[in-house]
């Protein structure tokens, strides 16, 4: 990063340039085996060689460690839950803690007031959108003499060219389905299911931790987001989960 930014530097569009910092979503709750255990597990396929030829070894060993590309280990679901503090969850899920990531913009010649904390929700086919707008760049309708499907994002470069505008919000809801757990966001409400449960709403401008489940209180509310996300479901031919039935003796 430090080469990238001295040689944007060197060129005189460090200024110019949109730098933008996220991280991934959530702390992973997955338990990979400890380093004495199955040769044949899923896990092994990270087992790989470097390009200088170091080895990476699978597994938690509590006297290695962990960071280089010699290990690649896991710390489980207390450690993940500890991670997305306060939020609910952690990766694969789609509460606060599964899908929530920092998110900064650094470009000093577009950007008015900056320092500036939006509070609003994107998401990544907003960053899309964002992009094509400030690069002047129409959004292709066919490639390859294809028919493409439209861009879904919303740009929010005006959020960034004018701090009068920080109060921009999306339009549209905002979609997840990720095995079987599904979520609709609109404005400050948020439907949300782990799957097997019973649907949740939250009142995000107060409750983000998601604690205090309204949707008794506001069964009108939750039957409409989920008319919502079942429409987005179909049009974006989601699969129901799991593909495969899962047998009783082995849930």
């Amino acid at each position: 990063i430090g080469r990238i930014i001295q040689t944007l530097k060197d060129c005189n569009i460090y200024d110019n340039t949109m730098l933008i910092f996220l991280s991934d979503n959530g702390g992973c709750a997955e338990f990979l085996r400890e380093d004495a255990g199955e040769g044949n597990s899923w896990c092994e396929n990270y087992a790989t060689t470097s390009s200088d030829g170091t080895q990476t070894v699978v597994g938690n060993n509590p006297n290695v460690m962990p960071g280089d590309r010699s290990t690649f280990m896991s710390y489980d679901l207390k450690w993940a839950n500890a991670s997305n503090s306060p939020f609910r969850l952690f990766k694969s899920w789609v509460h606060e803690g599964g899908i929530s990531t920092p998110f900064c913009i650094h470009w000093p010649d577009q950007i008015e007031n900056p320092g500036r904390i939006h509070s609003k929700p994107w998401l990544m086919l907003d960053i899309v959108a964002t992009i094509y707008e400030a690069a002047g760049v129409k959004y292709p309708a066919q490639y390859k003499k294809k028919m493409i499907p439209p861009l879904e994002g919303e740009s929010f470069l005006e959020v960034l060219r004018s701090s009068k505008h920080n109060n921009w919000a999306r339009q549209q809801p905002i979609f997840w389905e990720h095995q079987g757990n599904r979520a609709v966001r609109l404005g400050r409400w948020k439907l949300v299911n782990r799957h097997g449960d019973d649907w949740e709403l939250f009142n995000m401008d107060v409750d983000r931790t998601e604690l205090n489940n309204l949707a008794e209180e506001e069964e009108d509310r939750v039957k409409s987001m989920i008319g919502m996300w079942e429409k987005w479901a179909e049009r974006c031919e989601v699969e129901p989960w799991p593909p495969t039935p899962i047998e009783e003796g082995e849930r």
